[in-house]
């Protein structure tokens, strides 16, 4: 159980992916449309699904943020910035075209809250050496 497949990590980034893409997407059917078009009022519904919304991006974030920190988030960006604009110069994407930038982007930050979910693992799997969270007993 606490080993890392790979089925385990696509779940983690199926889910990454389900959690950003139903938040915004470019294509019109996402979270933030629903709000936008009928703002500034909200239903009922709307308040629902924004809860359960912003409870996953706690979850991962929060994972993530434990897991590889803030430093290691910026670096993961700054390499995946670095590739789009390498995949760019072989010219496989334009950087006009704003919309497909849009869908790597998104592709991106999940790709990344997933290793972040998976990153004790994987951790352990390269280097042999278990991480721990820190526990303050007593205070």
């Amino acid at each position: 159980m606490n080993d890392l497949s790979f089925s385990g990590f696509l779940v983690r980034v199926a889910l990454s992916l389900i959690l950003v893409l139903l938040t915004f997407n470019p294509s019109g059917y996402s979270y933030v449309h629903m709000v936008a078009d009928g703002f500034p009022s909200i239903s009922p519904v709307e308040a629902v699904l924004g809860i359960l919304l912003l409870i996953g991006w706690i979850v991962f974030l929060g994972a993530t943020l434990k897991s590889i920190g803030l430093f290691g988030m910026v670096l993961a960006l700054a390499l995946c910035a670095a590739l789009i604009w390498l995949v760019a110069s072989w010219g496989w994407v334009s950087l006009d075209n704003t919309n497909a930038l849009t869908w790597i982007g998104l592709v991106v930050l999940a790709l990344i809250m997933a290793i972040g979910m998976a990153w004790a693992h994987l951790y352990r799997r390269w280097t042999g050496q278990t991480t721990v969270d820190e526990v303050n007993e007593g205070q």
